[in-house]
């Protein structure tokens, strides 16, 4: 069932989203060459266990995971770029990170992801990560009353087809309130004109992934992380958006997005 959020409780859900976003971006701060994936599990556990929040991804077992999910942040390096697990890995010079986070606060969730470079950048790392940052953006604007989901998905899939990266359907983005996986699923591929019609009150995660060569996925033996299928470097970029009457809200924004804005 699809539940539409009141204007207050879409506010609720932005008190969440700012702390989501402080997260993400003290961990995109910190991860550098020579720090360790569980320093930043750690880091993030500490901040969301001081704020008083409640991790989503902690036990978390849904039917595409390998048991519950013992951590609080999704951390993904390189070819990784779903689901991460964090484990004993060191990042490294040129190293993709991506970061992943999901919580609650009193009762009400937001989920964001953003990836970064560690070290020194390589132009078609840069350029992938633009490519789903543009694609999120174009999401966001499609997010309007009276819009459908399939010009979401169609707006991610416009700018895939602009850079060349293919797409992959099984994951994407998807409802979001007081779960962090409500009802509706979308897709980052799709067509423009179909699929429910977007209503004032939806609360979504949007969340574009590209691989640089394929659209094909594999998992690790630790039964979360997922991989492109050839080894080609992938970027993820996230945000909570709320379709409101002035159009879409986004909860999670990073203060540098506000200040560019």
């Amino acid at each position: 069932m699809i539940e539409l959020k009141t204007s207050a409780e879409i506010e609720r859900m932005h008190v969440t989203g700012r702390f989501v976003a402080e997260v993400l971006s003290e961990i995109g701060r910190i991860a550098d060459v020579g720090v360790n994936l569980m320093d930043l599990e750690h880091h993030a556990r500490g901040m969301i266990e001081k704020r008083g929040a409640e991790s989503c991804y902690w036990d978390y077992a849904p039917s595409f995971g390998k048991g519950p999910f013992r951590n609080v942040i999704c951390l993904a390096v390189n070819d990784a770029v779903l689901h991460g697990k964090p484990h004993d890995y060191t990042l490294r010079d040129g190293d993709v990170l991506t970061a992943d986070l999901a919580v609650k606060i009193d009762g009400w969730a937001a989920d964001s992801a953003r990836t970064v470079i560690v070290g020194t950048p390589a132009a078609e790392d840069q350029r992938i990560i633009r490519a789903t940052e543009e694609a999120l953006e174009a999401a966001i604007e499609a997010a309007r009353p009276g819009n459908r989901i399939g010009d979401i998905s169609a707006a991610i899939y416009a700018v895939a087809c602009d850079y060349g990266y293919p797409v992959n359907t099984e994951f994407g983005g998807h409802g979001i309130g007081r779960t962090m996986h409500e009802e509706l699923h979308v897709a980052n591929r799709g067509r423009a004109g179909r699929g429910l019609k977007l209503r004032t009150g939806l609360t979504l995660a949007l969340e574009p992934w590209f691989a640089r060569t394929t659209d094909q996925i594999i998992y690790d033996e630790d039964g979360w992380t997922i991989r492109s299928a050839d080894g080609s470097r992938t970027a993820h970029s996230e945000h909570t958006v709320a379709i409101t009457e002035d159009g879409p809200k986004v909860l999670t924004r990073r203060e540098a997005e506000l200040a560019a804005a």
